[in-house]
């Protein structure tokens, strides 16, 4: 089992970051579709270095949230549709915490108090709450009309994985990193 890139390994430092670099500033300088290609797939490369399954669940949530969005934008003058595809949103986000995150906790309070039930295996993904809690303020923040839907499922991944703030977070807001 491979270890997690991290930003202070040689092979990040020495070999990941200067070929992203050199992709996404000297062959797609002026082509922002390329430049959003070369961020995700760059972003789902080093998400996926040390557990490539995870990624699967990443493009699950990046197309779940960009669909519920683009739902909310669909439906904004119906306020009850709209509503309810938020609530959605936030409903399957939170779901896909929970097993990951709180299933086998809760499952082991349930043991502890005499009921037996059988505890999984599931491991957790690295960074599921900082693209999770992103995605979904992404939905929150175009139902309050602060963002303009992205239409651009490539912009849209490419704003959910990007990799300097990927695993270890700040959470980035939409609005903040739309224009560019």
């Amino acid at each position: 089992k491979r270890k997690q890139m991290l930003f202070s390994r040689i092979i990040f430092v020495f070999a990941f970051l200067p070929i992203v670099l050199a992709v996404y500033y000297g062959l797609f300088l002026k082509n922002r579709t390329w430049q959003n290609i070369t961020l995700t797939v760059a972003s789902l490369f080093f998400y996926a270095w040390g557990e490539p399954k995870f990624v699967l669940i990443m493009i699950f949530s990046i197309i779940m949230n960009w669909l519920f969005a683009l739902g909310v934008e669909k439906w904004r003058n119906n306020k009850k549709i709209s509503r309810l595809m938020v609530a959605l949103a936030v409903t399957c986000n939170l779901g896909i915490l929970f097993i990951f995150k709180y299933l086998n906790f809760t499952l082991q309070n349930i043991n502890n108090l005499g009921i037996s039930v059988s505890v999984t295996s599931i491991a957790l993904p690295i960074g599921i709450s900082f693209f999770t809690f992103q995605a979904m303020s992404y939905v929150i923040d175009v139902y309050r009309g602060k963002v303009k839907v992205q239409k651009d499922l490539l912009a849209f991944a490419s704003y959910v994985t990007l990799f300097p703030q990927l695993i270890a977070g700040p959470i980035v807001r939409y609005e903040d990193i739309s224009k560019q």
